[in-house]
């Protein structure tokens, strides 16, 4: 069979939900994939501050004492947490850098297919890596090549199983991103459980395992997928000539970032100070039974997805009666949602008799507002880089969108290193106005530049759905 007869073949297949089989074997893979990136990253702060930075295991790392001597730079000590919290940002951020990497290998030198492999493999060998406290820092360095390798390449053959035009790739995704968020939901419990009740470097192993289960399941539809594109490296093409206009409107879209970074800080505080500070200043009890701190993470991951559908629902219903906003008004209106969420962190802390811990009513709050916020900042803002970008370089804006989750995980870290230099409620209170002040910015610029982003209403939104809570 000639590579354009297989293409069609999967084009016309309908095996799997009326979709090709092919986006059953990507649904999969993706889910066990964020089942082990998200079920170790909801570890990481925790293990760092409860047992690998503490006399007797932090000696036996390799390579820490420099790596420290980097992060002290100031010549100021910090303290465990703030270490673990520095840690968590420059591995968070880095994450998204990453795929830039990763796609450059496949466009250029390797392919999308065997890039995918070294990313599994890469990622796999840092969990088990995790195992160890010599190897902490080598494990971390693994784990962020491999999801450079892997992330963003297998997100594109969901698109590629599918020719232009066809309508089934909007749903494809929403089908695709529910796995991703199968597996942030799974992992935590998963990995959780087994980190406080046997080991961390159980949960880490279970991790681990997710991943490899991850390659098995990739390797095995690979006969469902067309091939890979050429590379760039071997095809000719003239360079695309760019418009004064485009260029202003590119001009608009990168100066957003640092905007768009602070909009996050709430919500990706999620996975660091927040865990650190609920396991020590919240009551973690529901219905009279204790839960574990990393649990707070499932529990995020599922109100995020329902909070999703629903605004998804929600803007349709509006829309066949008034005017729906456009993507940066809905921003805007996340970012105060986002903002009243954080805030409520610091009115629980604040309203709590002293000596007594936070109810867990007020994390709950929390997650359900700052949840609704995300769903209309986020998905929303890549919504808006997708539609305005050039053509041109429509790629190289998308990248260039990531790069705000890059300067705010590491922002993020920084943060959280003020948990232990402040009251919890003014620490919050920091996060919230963050948040806020980034809602009336983007306020402002809908208000002066609206008109430079605006585009054809017609766009789909089924963006919005294809999110998943995590930074």
């Amino acid at each position: 069979m000639t590579e354009a007869s297989a293409a069609t073949a999967i084009y016309q297949d309908r095996a799997f939900l009326g979709h090709p089989k092919g986006l059953g074997f990507l649904s999969f893979t993706e889910m066990w994939e964020r089942f082990s990136y998200y079920g170790m990253q909801t570890l990481l702060v925790l293990y760092m501050v409860h047992q690998l930075l503490l006399p007797g295991h932090v000696e036996n790392v390799l390579g820490f004492a420099f790596f420290r001597g980097l992060l002290e730079h100031n010549g100021q000590h910090l303290s465990n947490q703030a270490i673990a919290s520095a840690i968590f940002g420059l591995y968070s951020g880095l994450v998204y850098l990453t795929p830039i990497l990763g796609g450059l290998l496949a466009d250029r030198v390797l392919g999308r297919t065997p890039t995918i492999l070294l990313g599994g493999v890469l990622m796999a060998l840092g969990h088990f890596l995790m195992a160890f406290d010599t190897t902490f820092l080598i494990a971390l360095i693994c784990l962020m090549l491999g999801a450079g390798c892997f992330k963003g390449n297998l997100a594109t053959q969901v698109g590629s199983l599918y020719r232009e035009g066809d309508n089934r790739r909007a749903t494809a995704f929403q089908i695709y991103y529910l796995g991703i968020n199968a597996g942030v939901i799974v992992s935590p419990l998963v990995t959780g459980t087994l980190a406080e009740k046997v080991a961390w470097h159980w949960g880490f192993g279970a991790a681990g395992v997710g991943m490899v289960v991850a390659l098995i399941i990739f390797v095995s539809g690979r006969r469902y997928l067309p091939p890979d594109p050429p590379l760039r490296s071997k095809i000719k093409s003239e360079r695309p000539v760019m418009t004064a206009h485009e260029w202003r409107k590119v001009a608009l879209l990168v100066a957003m970032l640092p905007v768009l970074s602070a909009s996050i800080v709430g919500n990706n505080q999620i996975f660091n100070g927040y865990l650190i500070w609920a396991e020590r200043g919240a009551d973690l009890t529901l219905f009279g039974k204790p839960i574990l701190t990393e649990w707070l993470i499932s529990v995020d991951s599922i109100v995020s997805v329902i909070t999703l559908a629903l605004m998804v629902l929600f803007w349709r219903l509006w829309s066949k009666r008034f005017t729906e906003p456009d993507e940066l008004g809905k921003m805007v209106i996340g970012c105060a949602f986002a903002a009243l969420g954080v805030a409520c962190l610091a009115f629980g802390t604040i309203l709590t008799d002293p000596g007594q811990k936070v109810s867990l009513g007020w994390l709950l709050l929390f997650h359900l507002l700052n949840d609704i916020g995300f769903a209309n900042v986020l998905p929303v803002g890549l919504a808006l880089y997708a539609r305005a970008a050039p053509r041109a370089i429509a790629a190289t804006i998308l990248g260039v969108y990531y790069l705000h989750l890059f300067a705010g995980n590491l922002f993020v870290g920084w943060l959280g290193g003020l948990l232990e230099k402040m009251p919890a409620a003014q620490f919050w209170l920091i996060h919230a106005a963050l948040v806020g002040g980034a809602g009336v910015v983007l306020l402002g610029v809908r208000q002066v530049f609206g008109g430079l982003l605006a585009g054809d209403p017609a766009e789909p939104d089924f963006v919005a759905a294809d999110a998943v809570k995590a930074p």
